[in-house]
């Protein structure tokens, strides 16, 4: 990709990138609440128009790089393939992610990548960002479904289904990385347990934990 771009573009991209690890550099050292916009200018080497140019607010230079990834499950939905269901087009792409050890699934090699996640987590402000991400994500996944036909209830139950198994999967990802596995240990399972969580979803619950 980078290739294909011109000079202009290539700088771009890499003032973009250095702001944004600068930001996030700065934030795991001293707090998200801890670190000014201007400061992150000054560290960057650029004025702090410059980087709220890049980035439209302090939240999103941690989540802008990453937040298009929220709506992973609708596209997958809305560019499955004929006669392919949304249980089975979100499966075939989570199956890619895990094939490509995609940072997106939590198997990223690159500890930068699992401490962000952990500013995330320790940071109420990012935590309810994350938040409403994911739940801008269900809702194009809803309205994708809906766009085809499908009444609200079952396309909102559908959804619910779908984002929370990407959900959970990702997060067994993360937590088998906390206990210190390497992303080739976790992705050696996370096949097998991404094909156990959207069978349950696609065969539903009738028959799951039933009292002896």
């Amino acid at each position: 990709m980078a290739e294909s771009m011109g000079l202009r573009e290539r700088k771009k991209l890499q003032t973009g990138l250095r702001i944004w690890r600068t930001a996030v550099e700065l934030f795991l050292e001293r707090g998200f609440d801890h670190v000014s916009v201007m400061e992150i200018a000054e560290a960057s080497d650029v004025s702090k128009m410059t980087v709220f140019n890049y980035f439209g607010s302090k939240e999103d230079l941690v989540f802008l790089p990453m937040e298009e990834h929220f709506g992973d499950v609708a596209r997958a939905v809305r560019d499955r393939r004929p006669g392919e269901s949304a249980v089975a087009a979100v499966r075939r792409y989570f199956l890619e992610m895990i094939e490509t050890r995609d940072a997106s699934v939590g198997l990223s090699p690159d500890p930068f990548v699992r401490q962000v996640r952990q500013l995330v987590m320790d940071t109420p402000a990012l935590l309810e960002r994350a938040f409403l991400a994911s739940r801008q994500g269900e809702q194009e996944l809803i309205e994708a479904l809906m766009e085809e036909g499908e009444e609200r209830l079952p396309a909102s139950l559908a959804a619910a289904l779908l984002i929370a198994a990407r959900n959970t999967l990702i997060e067994e990802h993360h937590r088998r990385a906390s206990e210190g596995q390497s992303p080739e240990e976790i992705a050696a399972a996370a096949v097998d347990l991404a094909h156990r969580a959207f069978d349950q979803v696609e065969n539903g619950m009738g028959g799951y934990a039933v009292r002896p």
